[in-house]
C-alpha cells in the first residue's frame, strides 16, 4: 500500500465529521429564515446549540462507524468511485432509519431535553448527502492530478500473460485509463510480441521485483509457466504483501478469501491474503493498545515481586531479557521476557553481542541436540540445567511473557497473531511458511490453544496460516479467552 493512499483515505474522517457539523449549522439557520415549501408558512421551530451539539456527535459517530463497518474508508485507491458514491447514497437511508428511531422513540428515554425539528433533519440529510458526495470528487480529482503529475507514485503493476500485445488490447487500455497503474512489465515463460512492455523472463527475476517492494500489484491473464512457479509467485505475493489479482471468466471456480472488483471496465478477482485489511487492522491496534496498557497497570505490583525475586536469586542484570525475534517482512525486534536463566547462560544476540563471542550458543545448541524435547526448528530443553528456582513458577503460569505487552505498545507485536521465531529458527523455513511473516507476531495465538508443545514445527505453521486467512475478531476473543483458561488450569 502506497503512503498517499493511507493519507487519502484517514483525511476522509475529519472531513466528514465537519462536513456533518455544517450541515447542521446551515440547516439550523435555514429553518430560522424559512420552511422553503412553496405557498405554506410553518412556525419557525429551533433547537438550543447545546442540545444540537448532542445530535451531530451522534449522527457523526453513528455515520462514521457505518461507512468504515462496509468499507467507504477503504485504504484501497483502487475500489470504483462510482460504486463509494452509491454506497453513501444507501447508507445515508439506513442513517435516516437509525437516527430516526433513537430521535423520535428515544425521547424521555434515551434523552430528555426538546426534540431537535423535523425540518432540521431534512435540510441536513440534503445538504449532507451532496457535500459528502462533493467532498469525495474532490479528494478523487486532487489525487488524480498528483498522481497525473507524477507529485505522488502510481501502483506497479505486474502482469503474468502469454497473450500477445494485440490480445491484450483492450485490459491494457483499462489499465492505462485507470490513471493509478504504472505497468512495469509482463513474465511468461516465453517473450511475446509486446514491444511497449518490458518482458521479465524468469522466476527469479520477478521474485526479485517483488522481494525488493519494487511491485505492488500482480494481474495474471494467462501463462506458459508450470503450476510450481505460478504458485511460487502466489505465495511470495502472500509473503511480501502484493496484491495479487486474475482476469475473471465463465469458468472460474469460487473460492475462500476472494473478492470481485474491476480495472476500468474489465472484471478482475483479488485472491487475499487475510481478511485483516484496511480499518480491521487500525480496530485492532485500538484494541490491542487499550488491553495491554490495562493489563501493564493491573500486573504492576506483580511485576514488581517478580523483578525482586530474578533480582534475589541472580543479581546480574538485566531482570527483563531481550531475546531478538523475526516480525513482519523479516524484521528483527526484541522480544522482552522476564529472565529465567542464569545470566552468563542467556543468548545475548539482542545485546549486539555476535554469535561466535557468546559462549552461551554454544552450550544452547548443545542442550537442543541432546535434551529437546520437540523437533527443530522448534525446541524444549528437557531438564535445563540453566535455569534459575523462579523459572518453574514462571513457566507454569505463562508470567515470563508478560513482559511482551510492552512490545504490543510499542508495536512490534499484538495480543494475538502469528508466533515470533529466532533467526536461526527462520532460516529453516520453507518458502509457504514465510507467511507467517506477512503480519506481526504474537503473545498468543491458534497454536498456543491448539496442542500448544505437543505441536511440530508443520502443525504449528499450518494452525497459524489458517488463523491468518480466517481471521475475524471473534476469533481473536476466543483464542484469549481459551489462552486464559488454559493459563488458570495450569495446561
Amino acid at each position: 500500500m502506497k503512503q498517499h493512499e493511507l493519507t487519502f483515505s484517514i483525511v476522509k474522517i475529519p472531513l466528514d465529521f465537519i462536513v456533518i457539523c455544517v450541515a447542521f449549522f446551515v440547516a439550523k439557520e435555514i429553518r430560522l429564515i424559512s420552511d422553503l415549501i412553496p405557498g405554506v408558512s410553518l412556525p419557525i421551530q429551533t433547537i438550543h446549540q447545546t442540545s444540537l451539539n448532542v445530535f451531530i456527535l451522534y449522527w457523526a459517530i453513528l455515520y462514521i462507524f457505518l461507512f468504515a463497518s462496509h468499507k467507504l474508508y477503504s485504504l484501497q485507491m483502487t475500489h470504483s468511485k462510482i460504486q463509494e458514491i452509491i454506497d453513501i447514497i444507501r447508507y445515508w437511508i439506513y442513517w435516516l432509519l437509525f437516527f430516526s428511531v433513537w430521535v423520535y422513540f428515544g425521547n424521555g428515554i434515551l434523552y430528555t431535553w426538546s426534540e431537535i425539528p423535523r425540518l432540521i433533519i431534512l435540510f441536513t440529510m440534503v445538504l449532507w448527502v451532496f457535500w459528502s458526495i462533493f467532498v469525495r470528487i474532490i479528494l478523487n480529482i486532487v489525487q488524480s492530478f498528483l498522481l497525473r503529475k507524477k507529485i505522488i507514485p502510481k501502483r506497479s503493476l505486474l502482469l503474468i500473460t502469454n497473450k500477445s500485445e494485440k490480445a491484450m488490447k483492450s485490459i491494457l487500455l483499462d489499465i492505462r485509463n485507470s490513471k493509478i497503474y504504472n505497468v512495469i512489465g509482463y513474465g511468461n515463460e516465453k517473450a511475446k510480441k509486446t514491444a511497449n512492455l518490458k518482458y521479465i523472463w524468469n522466476i527469479k527475476h520477478i521474485e526479485k521485483l517483488i522481494s525488493q517492494h519494487k511491485c505492488d500489484e500482480i494481474l495474471y491473464i494467462d501463462s506458459d509457466f508450470s503450476k510450481d512457479d505460478l504458485y511460487k509467485i502466489w505465495e511470495l505475493s502472500k509473503i511480501y504483501a502484493v496484491r495479487y489479482r486474475y482476469i475473471s471468466n465463465n469458468f472460474d471456480v469460487t473460492k475462500t478469501n476472494t473478492s470481485l472488483s474491476l480495472i476500468n471496465q474489465t472484471p478482475v478477482i483479488e485472491i487475499q491474503n487475510t481478511p485483516l485489511e484496511n480499518w480491521w487492522r487500525i480496530w485492532k491496534r485500538v484494541f490491542d493498545i487499550f488491553v495491554s496498557l490495562w493489563i501493564c497497570i493491573i500486573l504492576l505490583p506483580l511485576w514488581i515481586v517478580i523483578l525482586i525475586l530474578i533480582k534475589i536469586e541472580d543479581p546480574s542484570w538485566p531482570a527483563i531479557y531481550k531475546n531478538r525475534r523475526i516480525w513482519q517482512y523479516g524484521k528483527i525486534f526484541n522480544c522482552y521476557k522476564f529472565r529465567y536463566l542464569k545470566w552468563e547462560h542467556c543468548v545475548k544476540e539482542g545485546y549486539w553481542i555476535k554469535n561466535s563471542e557468546d559462549p552461551a550458543i554454544k552450550l544452547e545448541e548443545k542442550l537442543i541436540k541432546n535434551n529437546s524435547t520437540r523437533n527443530w526448528p522448534l525446541y524444549k530443553i528437557k531438564k535445563d540445567p540453566r535455569k534459575t528456582r523462579i523459572w518453574t513458577f514462571l513457566e507454569k503460569y505463562s508470567l515470563d511473557e508478560v513482559p511482551q505487552f510492552l512490545n504490543v505498545l510499542t508495536w512490534s507485536m499484538s495480543i494475538v497473531w502469528p508466533r515470533p521465531h529466532q533467526p536461526r529458527e527462520v532460516q529453516k523455513y520453507e518458502q509457504y511458511q514465510e507467511r507467517l511473516l506477512t503480519i506481526k507476531p504474537w503473545i498468543t495465538g491458534m497454536a498456543q490453544v491448539n496442542g500448544r508443545d505437543e505441536n511440530n514445527f508443520a502443525l504449528e505453521a499450518k494452525l497459524d496460516i489458517f488463523y491468518i486467512e480466517n481471521w475475524s475478531f471473534l476469533l481473536d476473543l476466543k483464542i484469549m479467552m481459551k489462552t486464559f483458561v488454559i493459563i488458570l488450569t495450569r495446561k
